[in-house]
């Protein structure tokens, strides 16, 4: 599942990943919290926790994961992953250039770190600001 973080800045959506996570966990609490920043006119800064209460990803919400590159990419500030788990870490940092985004991991006692990191405008153009 993914548990809300009460405890990030105002401008970072941040969850924690416990146990398994699902692709209804996406559609339920993911998905709608960016459509809001979105609609709003807001960009998404994301930060995502994964300690040792992580158990993995089914299929479906990897799906669902790959899913959120078609938000629009100018709606994209920064993604920080926060996590000990090296598996984790290595996937994601093989598939960082398919995120629309500024994205940094952190260890999970750089946590406090990782928060500042994310409510930070990006410090490099996105994709749609870079010059063809």
């Amino acid at each position: 599942m993914l548990a809300t973080l009460p405890d990030a800045p105002a401008n970072v959506l941040a969850f924690r990943a416990v146990g398994s996570v699902h692709a209804d966990d996406y559609r339920t609490v993911l998905d709608p919290a960016i459509d809001r920043v979105i609609a709003d006119g807001g960009t998404v800064n994301l930060a995502l926790v994964f300690g040792d209460d992580f158990d993995g990803y089914s299929f479906g919400a990897l799906w669902q994961d790959a899913r959120l590159e078609s938000k629009p990419a100018s709606s994209w500030g920064r993604i920080a992953l926060i996590t000990d788990h090296t598996a984790v870490a290595e996937i994601i940092h093989a598939i960082a250039f398919l995120f629309p985004c500024e994205l940094q991991i952190f260890r999970t006692s750089a946590k406090d770190k990782a928060m500042t990191w994310a409510s930070r405008a990006p410090e490099r153009p996105t994709r749609t600001d870079a010059a063809p």
